[in-house]
């Protein structure tokens, strides 16, 4: 009878077991399944990021200029990562940090799953910590810009944080189109976080769009060595170099000194190095403004180039103030072009006070002075006018032959190439044009001519002979001005020396400004410094664009490469 009991408890118990086993399998497969998975999901399936490649940026030919290339980023978990494990040490030596710097950021962080050990590592540094293999460290695929050209056109691309997002030059004006949108895909990762499935595309990656720029990676170059070469010979403080194309307004390059390079962004610590100054310095132009004086007289003043101008005795007093003659030369009764041919002061300042004063401004204006060129790059500057008081007379005087007015290099350089256009203005455009922009006539195309032909003598018989180019024709003006001294004077012992060109004369294809800031030794004249770096960017220029020649004379050929001695006339 007892062992009838027993048995009878005993398969009840078994009975109980298997039952409550049987309820728990169907609630957990059937009524706690939804839970459950969610559960199981949250462990395992994540929500990953997918960052975007930013778009690529050419010269005009499709050279490279800033590409984005894969790498990876460390980062790890710190509920996944225990700061005592052995391998610690190992881990901080390959970041090249110390292991105090891991405890102090997984301490700073807890609570997060995600922190940063170091953005954007090598190769190398990837494959290590990938064999080092740390419980709750892992890499992330991104993307970092690279720029092949390094300093050579920094100033114009300017450079992206390493977030990729523009900071500087054409990478920070043209972010939204260079900018790609990042996607976000779930995975499944195992314990120790390695990602073991893609589940599904959430959002698909949006990459960034290509831009495709104005600049000549050849002729970039080329400027780019030039100056960095004269700004070394002369120790000088600066420099700039700007080439357009007259007819588009393009900038085919635009070089400046001293520069940076754009892929070491540990040395970026200030914005004095990767300014560009040719966009954002402005200077007294001197006596490179006096072609657009001129102008002015011949378009206001009823004058024509043939006009006799008495500029005896070298002084001309205009109210309390005088007037002076560079190194107080006089040179008598000349006419118009011998005027902007020899930089006569006295001359120009003739010209513009027998003229309502709103003419000269007028002309100034109209060319861009005291305004942006429309390029659209960060920063540009304006530029001004001096403020005209009662004694305006002398004002204009001096503004007529370069003081009291800043420009900046491209400023000067949209407005020669306007002379090298027949008087019509384009906005400057740093992105390759498809078609030819929005123009305005701002001068009267037959003034333009003349004063490219004075420019041209200018070059051929006056002091800017060393603007010369063999088998070419080539027209402009040098500049020298003296900087502004703390105290509001002008100091006699630093200058700007200018050249600013077209090139070819008859028919101008470029545009070119040379600024050279402090240059040092006696040589400091613009003819001296800013000429013969115009003549060999030009040079570089017309070749590189296979522009033919347009003169064969031998013996200016000859003269071209010799040097000719001519009055020097800033």
């Amino acid at each position: 009878m007892k062992g009838k009991v027993r048995h009878s408890f005993l398969l009840a118990a078994i009975l109980s077991i298997v039952g409550g086993l049987s309820w728990r399998l169907v609630d957990l497969q059937v009524v706690e399944q939804g839970f459950l998975k969610r559960q199981g999901d949250m462990r395992s399936v994540r929500l990953v990021s997918t960052s975007a490649y930013r778009g690529m940026i050419t010269d005009r030919n499709g050279e490279p200029l800033a590409i984005s290339t894969p790498v990876h980023s460390v980062w790890l978990n710190p509920k996944q990562f225990d700061t005592e494990q052995s391998d610690l040490t190992a881990l901080a030596s390959i970041l090249k940090l110390s292991p105090e710097d891991i405890r102090h950021k997984v301490q700073r962080s807890q609570g997060k799953e995600f922190v940063y050990l170091r953005r954007h590592v090598t190769p190398g540094v990837a494959d290590q910590i990938q064999l080092l293999n740390v419980a709750g460290v892992h890499l992330q695929s991104e993307y970092r810009r690279y720029y092949p050209y390094g300093e050579v056109s920094s100033h114009i691309l300017g450079f992206t944080d390493v977030d990729e997002i523009g900071k500087e030059g054409l990478e920070l004006a043209f972010n939204d189109w260079l900018s790609g949108k990042g996607g976000s895909r779930k995975v499944i990762r195992d314990r120790r976080g390695r990602e073991v499935q893609v589940l599904d595309s959430v959002n698909e990656v949006e990459p960034g769009d290509d831009l495709t720029l104005s600049l000549d990676s050849r002729l970039q170059y080329l400027a780019y060595r030039e100056l960095k070469s004269v700004v070394t010979g002369r120790g000088a403080t600066a420099g700039s170099v700007v080439v357009l194309d007259v007819e588009t307004g393009e900038v085919l390059a635009m070089a400046n000194q001293p520069s940076f390079n754009p892929n070491t962004r540990i040395k970026l610590t200030g914005d004095d190095r990767y300014r560009n100054r040719a966009v954002t310095d402005v200077f007294e132009p001197a006596s490179s403004i006096k072609p657009f004086s001129v102008a002015s007289g011949l378009q206001y003043g009823g004058i024509t180039a043939a006009t006799m101008i008495d500029t005896s005795p070298g002084r001309l007093m205009v109210g309390k103030h005088v007037v002076k003659e560079d190194r107080n030369k006089n040179f008598g009764v000349i006419d118009v072009s011998t005027v902007l041919r020899r930089s006569s002061n006295v001359g120009v300042g003739k010209i513009v006070l027998a003229q309502p004063s709103e003419c000269l401004l007028d002309t100034y204006r109209k060319v861009g002075f005291g305004q942006t060129t429309g390029s659209g790059f960060p920063g540009e500057r304006a530029g001004t006018f001096a403020p005209t008081p009662k004694d305006g007379s002398f004002v204009l005087a001096t503004m007529a032959f370069g003081y009291g007015i800043s420009v900046t290099p491209l400023q000067l350089a949209q407005a020669y190439a306007t002379l090298g256009n027949g008087g019509l203005r384009r906005p400057v455009s740093f992105v390759k044009q498809q078609e030819q922009g929005p123009a305005q006539q701002v001068m009267d195309s037959q003034v333009a001519r003349q004063i490219r032909e004075m420019l041209q003598s200018v070059v051929e018989e006056g002091g800017g002979f060393r603007a010369k180019v063999a088998g070419y024709h080539t027209a402009g003006k040098s500049g020298t001005s003296r900087k502004l001294a703390e105290n509001g004077g002008y100091r006699h012992d630093s200058h700007i020396a200018v050249f600013a060109g077209l090139a070819p004369a008859a028919n101008p294809r470029f545009a070119i400004v040379v600024m050279v800031d402090d240059p040092k030794g006696p040589a400091y004249y613009g003819g001296q410094v800013a000429a013969p770096l115009f003549s060999k960017v030009a040079a570089g220029a017309l070749r590189i664009f296979n522009v033919p020649p347009d003169t064969v004379d031998p013996q200016q050929l000859r003269m071209a490469h010799v040097g000719k001695s001519a009055p020097r006339h800033e």
